[in-house]
């Protein structure tokens, strides 16, 4: 008998542990945090405790929204109203696969609209981006169609190109008539000249100037030289300051307008004074030495000994 009474408590009391286990995980549980994302019946909620908290939904949890300066009073909202943005407070109890099935989600007006106002900006975000994406596409055809016109012409003119490049006489005679310097050959050259005192460029250099940056990029390795003279009239500090800002505008007319990257262009030059190409006794000759001088180089050591 007293055996009996024994194994009775014993099982009174692992009924009891596994009763209180029971209503220990069943607990009602309250989760502030933000909706991150929705998937039919689960929203991906964002919380102090976990980036990735799976919220459950059933047609027996209750939307509302809180209402009153005591936040007292709920309006009844639609299961829609839960977007991605909106900052809530979940009620409920945790499943065997660790989800937060709810009973209540509340949140507040401000919080609702503030959320919609998020959604429709990244609506019209993601319009635009089909739109340039459309327009970029329509652009991308076109300059195929482009590439193939001029793979066309390129393959007309490839005869007459090795026939120039076989022509030694030829090629002696363009560098010649290009020049060297010490370690580049020049390929292309413009002079711009300014007026006395003045360091702005003058708007019919511009085309002279555009034109020498596309044909730049048809040379191999290509560089652009920049290098600001004066006249030898006024001091030498002042025309020292009038070279290096001639070469400056240029340099930013090559850059903006040409569409130069900076890694083609070699550090401007303020010549000041020297080299004067004319007499500054007439005012022809001070005309001819305010200056600036671009060139297209090509390193030697890219073009080889023929520079081609």
């Amino acid at each position: 008998m007293s055996r009996s009474r024994n194994v009775k408590c014993a099982l009174f009391v692992i009924l009891s542990v596994f009763a209180l286990s029971l209503l220990s995980y069943a607990q009602t549980v309250k989760v502030q945090g933000l909706i991150k994302g929705r998937s039919g019946d689960q929203m991906i909620l964002q919380t102090s405790d976990s980036p990735k908290l799976i919220v459950v939904l059933t047609d027996s949890t209750q939307v509302g929204q809180v209402q009153g300066m005591l936040k007292a009073r709920r309006k009844q909202m639609s299961m829609a109203a839960l977007i991605p943005g909106l900052a809530v407070q979940v009620e409920g109890m945790y499943n065997a696969d660790n989800q937060l099935v709810a009973t209540k989600v509340s949140f507040k007006g401000d919080d609702l609209e503030q959320a919609q106002s998020i959604q429709a900006g990244l609506h019209e975000t993601q319009q635009q981006t089909q739109k340039n994406e459309a327009e970029l596409a329509q652009q991308n055809a076109a300059l195929k169609a482009q590439n193939e016109a001029l793979q066309q012409q390129q393959a007309q003119l490839t005869e007459q190109q090795k026939q120039v490049a076989a022509n030694k006489a030829a090629i002696d005679a363009a560098i010649a008539r290009f020049g060297q310097l010490d370690d580049y050959y020049i390929m292309d050259e413009v002079t711009v000249y300014f007026g006395n005192g003045k360091v702005n460029v003058d708007p019919k250099y511009i085309p002279q100037l555009t034109a020498l940056a596309q044909k730049a990029t048809s040379v191999n390795g290509y560089m652009i030289q920049v290098k600001g003279y004066a006249s030898s009239v006024g001091s030498v500090a002042l025309n020292q300051k009038l070279s290096e800002d001639r070469a400056n505008n240029v340099s930013n007319v090559l850059l903006q307008q040409g569409h130069i990257p900076m890694t083609r262009m070699l550090a401007p030059g303020a010549m000041g004074e020297s080299r004067q190409v004319g007499s500054d006794k007439t005012a022809e000759g001070q005309a001819e030495n305010r200056r600036v001088v671009v060139r297209v180089l090509q390193n030697k050591g890219i073009a080889g000994p023929s520079g081609s």
